[in-house]
């Protein structure tokens, strides 16, 4: 029986999520899976041994405490998929399995940690990494006493943008570490990972899109943090 990768939906570029992994990369022994909140298919979620939550539209405010209203929110939220996609996280650390954190993916699992989101970068900040018609593109540092260090093996490199919301150290979860940060602004967070990683799954958080950055196959930025997901996915023992 194959493992199953679940991919949580998204309205925004989902495909690519799925044209990320190759068949090659799946092999004889992965497959993917689509966990939809539109179709609730929760039952779903405990066949994966591995999971990506994706990017889309902001998390309800109300998940961490705050207001509506803020600058470039949406006209509607998507709160059935915020508790859908909170059921997968809590799976995921129920029963220590890997996951993927991408942009909106991260984001939720700093709120699920109990942290905050920056709600709007505002204008300096959006001109480095909102998304209007193409991704922004710009460097990122990595913390050389990181997972994410380990995976990548580069201090440096260069990534894709496409958010106005964000993480820094004043709204970061106590159970989260950085791994990255953004060359253009030392205050926003580009990559997560679990602080104490006693007894935790494989988990890494970026900020950007590993599925859709340029020269991905080459990318230590997405490749080897696939290739690491997939080494990871295929340890889990399933009964």
């Amino acid at each position: 029986m194959k493992k199953k990768i679940g991919i949580s939906l998204t309205s925004t570029n989902f495909q690519n999520y799925l044209n990320w992994f190759t068949q090659d990369d799946l092999g004889d022994d992965l497959e993917l899976k689509v966990l939809s909140f539109l179709e609730n298919n929760v039952a779903d979620i405990e066949t994966c041994s591995g999971f990506i939550l994706t990017g889309g539209i902001d998390i309800e405010p109300e998940l961490y405490g705050e207001s509506s209203n803020y600058s470039n929110g949406p006209d509607v939220y998507q709160k059935e998929r915020d508790l859908f996609e909170e059921k997968i996280y809590r799976y995921v650390v129920a029963k220590s399995l890997p996951v993927i954190g991408i942009c909106r993916g991260m984001q939720l699992i700093n709120v699920l940690e109990g942290g905050k989101l920056i709600q709007d970068l505002g204008e300096q900040g959006n001109e480095v990494h909102r998304k209007i018609d193409v991704d922004k593109q710009h460097a990122v540092s990595i913390a050389e006493n990181s997972l994410l260090f380990e995976i990548a093996g580069e201090k440096s490199g260069s990534v894709n943008s496409a958010h106005h919301q964000g993480v820094d150290r004043n709204v970061l979860s106590d159970q989260l570490q950085a791994n990255a940060y953004s060359d253009n602004s030392v205050n926003i967070i580009e990559g997560l990972e679990y602080k104490d990683k006693t007894d935790k799954p494989f988990m890494v958080c970026v900020q950007w899109h590993p599925e859709r950055i340029i020269n991905k196959e080459t990318n230590p930025l997405s490749q080897k943090i696939k290739e690491r997901f997939l080494s990871e996915v295929r340890k889990i023992i399933t009964k």
